[in-house]
């Protein structure tokens, strides 16, 4: 068969687009660093835990991890960075059920489905906590129900990472079961959040644990009334459990956390991060870590 110029160099130009992929997948990660996105911006729990998860990602890989934060949207805007890179494994998401699976069935403008990501390796489970403004006259989370519940009580305005964030639900839904009535003001993420609770222009929130609560705590500037989970890491002993709770003992509430990729990644990229991440994940140091954090860290899986 007899081509002419154009069409054969339309026919070159396929061929080498479609082999691209695998000629990425065969070196990855290569010389070629990778970008590791956190969907909310610096100085909230998941940038502390993704940056102690990249150093050691980066050691597994021997190639540099850098760490972008984009925030807003409930985390939609990071997930959608990560959607709109280029597919070779070069660009992954420090993710949950926030960004990849709540985003797209409440919010039209992520233009994005949760099948649309792939899960290479779950990570952890968080811990999340009621937090309350240090002048709120409580002290539990009974007695926080009860004074959102007091006769001629305005509603009490909570902090949260955004609209229809599982945070923001969760409160709307904890609400309803104690008859009391709240106010959402979404933030861009829980950083934000936690410096409007800390300037009293919110009266609580809710939101995933971070290490240095305990030290605002203490110093008086918020409090912390409970945690949502029914199994604590050992350095968190002292946190109260909702099931200590008179009132709503069995709202238990916990968010798991992985690594996610483009669904049309090549597996052998796939594959090198699923161990690179596996190996982050056996190191002591980091479980140390992150379990200070109230993380409970998943063991590594294979495949």
């Amino acid at each position: 068969m007899r081509w002419n110029l154009p069409a054969r160099a339309a026919a070159i130009c396929l061929a080498a687009c479609a082999a691209a992929p695998l000629a990425q997948a065969a070196d990855y990660p290569g010389d070629k660093p990778l970008s590791l996105i956190v969907p909310y911006p610096a100085g909230g729990a998941s940038d502390a835990s993704a940056r102690q998860f990249g150093v050691h990602i980066a050691h597994a890989l021997k190639q540099q991890v850098i760490v972008e934060n984009v925030g807003g949207g409930a985390g939609m805007l990071g997930a959608r960075r990560v959607l709109t890179s280029a597919p070779y494994g070069y660009t992954f998401l420090h993710g949950s059920a926030n960004e990849v699976i709540l985003s797209p069935f409440l919010n039209t403008a992520a233009r994005y489905k949760p099948e649309d990501f792939r899960l290479t390796q779950p990570i952890s489970e968080a811990t999340i906590v009621l937090l309350a403004r240090a002048d709120l006259p409580v002290s539990t989370v009974d007695d926080f129900i009860a004074y959102a519940k007091r006769p001629g009580a305005k509603p009490l305005t909570f902090g949260s990472v955004g609209v229809g964030s599982l945070y923001h639900i969760m409160t709307e839904y904890l609400g309803r079961r104690v008859g009391a009535e709240f106010l959402h003001v979404p933030y861009r993420g829980a950083a934000p959040a936690l410096q409007d609770l800390i300037g009293r222009q919110v009266d609580f929130a809710v939101l995933p644990y971070q290490q240095a609560m305990e030290g605002m705590a203490a110093q008086q500037q918020i409090k912390i009334l409970t945690s949502f989970s029914d199994t604590l890491p050992p350095p968190l002993a002292k946190l109260p459990l909702i099931s200590q709770s008179k009132t709503i003992p069995d709202f238990v509430y916990t968010i798991a956390g992985g690594y996610y990729v483009r669904q049309d990644t090549p597996a052998p990229a796939v594959d090198t991060l699923r161990r690179a991440v596996g190996y982050a994940l056996e190191q002591p140091d980091l479980r140390e870590r992150m379990e200070a954090e109230g993380r409970l860290l998943l063991r590594p899986m294979s495949q």
